[in-house]
C-alpha cells in the first residue's frame, strides 16, 4: 500500500528473523502481525499478534523463515523499520528501530511519530 516497488516496508535481523520463525514453529501460526495503535506515554503504542490466517491487505514481508504481517493502517507508520530482537541480562524482546518515529518514552514502548 506505501510501499516502493522492490523494497520491502520492513526489515529483520537475523536474531529476529531466527526468533519469529521459532514462535511460528512452536505453535503452528502463519505469522506475526504487527501494528500501531494509539497509547502511552509519547501517544502511539507498538502491537504483535499471532496470525493464523493472512489478511489479503496486510503487506506481507518474509525473510529466512519469519514471516511478518503489517496492518494496512500501520504500514506509513512502519515503513523502513527494522526489527530486531535483543537479549540481556534482565530481558529479551523485540526491538524496533524506525526512523518515522520522533520521540519514545522512557521505557522505550511508546512512541511519537514525525509530523507528515
Amino acid at each position: 500500500m506505501f510501499g516502493i516497488p522492490g523494497k520491502q516496508a520492513v526489515t529483520m535481523t537475523p536474531k529476529a528473523a531466527t526468533q519469529i520463525a521459532r514462535l511460528m514453529d512452536k505453535d503452528g501460526h502463519s505469522g506475526l502481525r504487527i501494528g500501531v495503535k494509539k497509547g502511552g506515554c509519547a501517544g502511539m503504542e507498538y502491537t504483535m499478534e499471532y496470525v493464523t490466517e493472512v489478511d489479503p491487505h496486510d503487506e506481507v514481508v518474509e525473510q529466512d523463515g519469519a514471516r511478518v504481517m503489517i496492518a494496512p493502517m500501520a504500514q506509513m507508520f512502519l515503513f523502513g523499520t527494522q526489527i530486531d530482537y535483543e537479549t540481556t541480562l534482565l530481558e529479551s524482546g523485540f526491538k524496533f528501530n524506525n526512523p518515522n518515529v520522533s520521540e519514545a518514552c522512557g521505557c522505550g514502548e511508546s512512541i511519537k511519530f514525525n509530523d507528515a
